[in-house]
């Protein structure tokens, strides 16, 4: 089991930026992907980015340009930079780990939210 609890989210004005954490307990032997996803109120959960053990990485079109993810493959750690925050990007984040072909991890969530 790999429980991961996120932090850094919080209020901040459009424009803005945040840094997001998501740390896991345990051996990072045998993770693979890591990733941030978020889910506002009242749409589906949806990918935001997420990098592979090999350090590729995808983003959403919402977000590209703007949020960079990263890890520390030495431990389960990995990190969203947020900036140049919308509106749009308020939402609860989710971090996501993934280990071998069936560990699949969530966070609790942190909430993240940009005012105009």
């Amino acid at each position: 089991q790999v429980q991961l609890v996120e932090s850094g989210g919080g209020l901040v004005q459009a424009g803005g930026s945040l840094r997001l954490s998501c740390a896991g307990s345990g051996s990072p032997l045998g993770i693979t992907a890591m990733g941030w996803y978020r889910q506002a109120p009242g749409k589906q959960r949806e990918l935001v980015a997420v990098i592979t053990s090999g350090g590729r990485t995808n983003y959403a079109d919402s977000v590209k340009g703007r949020f960079t993810i990263s890890r520390d493959n030495a431990k389960i750690t990995v990190y969203l930079e947020m900036n140049g925050l919308k509106p749009e990007d308020t939402a609860v984040y989710y971090c996501n780990v993934q280990r071998g072909l069936t560990g699949n991890y969530w966070g609790q969530g942190t909430q993240v939210t940009v005012s105009s």
